[in-house]
């Protein structure tokens, strides 16, 4: 890759995230941590606003601009293989959105580039989802962004039935079946649960703020402490992480 690219690229790449480390950089950009402190230096001596050091990380200031980005065929080919995947697995409000945005991004790549992308053969059937489980990925994903708790009426593998009161903290996917991550109030800790098993969903309109211990943040920090500490000692893996849906006791 030439140095001009390089550059451009890290640009690019430090643009993208709120804090982005050297060893972040080095590793998208396939070269050493050394070589992005000088190239960083050298931007930074041309005038880009990047802030931050070494050991710490970057970002860049406001008010820096540059020219819009045009995809290449190859990136043109990826975004609508995504799509294609996405639309099958995700809520209809979704779908509608990725559907849009990919006609949006269509419409201004070069002939050769959309061409190359709508012939793309790969295809995802609708064969994902039933409309109830989609309508209620919707549900669930939107009291996630509002901070709405949900009243969940929910059985587990056994058939235990049980009525729960939860903070929604994210969807996941996990190929076959979607889990809903949360902070249970009955338990007073974080539980999973899947999607087909919830008889009923309310959401309801009393909001949630994040408190410490109770985020997604924390549950993701948790799991992957947990992670580390079976591999450190060598036991067999830990228990299903909270957000896979076979936990929900």
């Amino acid at each position: 890759m030439r140095r001009a690219d390089r550059l451009f690229q890290l640009v690019q790449l430090i643009r993208g995230r709120r804090l982005t480390t050297a060893a972040f950089l080095a590793q998208r950009l396939e070269v050493s941590e050394r070589t992005v402190y000088r190239d960083v230096a050298d931007l930074q001596h041309q005038g880009v606003p990047i802030e931050g050091e070494a050991g710490v990380g970057y970002r860049l200031g406001a008010g820096f601009e540059l020219p819009p980005l045009m995809f290449t065929q190859d990136e043109a080919s990826a975004l609508m293989a995504a799509a294609r995947l996405a639309q099958s697995w995700v809520d209809p409000a979704l779908a509608r959105d990725i559907e849009t945005g990919l006609g949006k991004i269509l419409s201004v790549l070069p002939p050769a580039a959309r061409v190359s992308a709508e012939a793309l053969a790969l295809y995802a059937p609708a064969m994902g989802l039933d409309d109830t489980l989609r309508t209620r990925l919707q549900t669930l994903r939107e009291a996630v962004q509002s901070h709405n708790k949900l009243r969940l009426s929910y059985h587990d593998v056994s058939g235990d039935a049980s009525e729960r009161t939860v903070r929604p903290l994210g969807c996941f996917y996990w190929g076959k079946v979607w889990t809903l991550s949360t902070w249970c109030e009955l338990r007073n800790d974080f539980r999973g649960f899947r999607l087909d098993r919830m008889d009923t969903i309310e959401m309801l309109p009393e909001r949630f703020r994040d408190e410490p211990g109770k985020t997604l943040a924390d549950l993701l920090r948790q799991v992957k402490a947990e992670t580390a500490h079976g591999k450190a000692i060598k036991q067999k893996p830990p228990a299903s992480p909270p957000w896979s849906g076979s936990n929900a006791g």
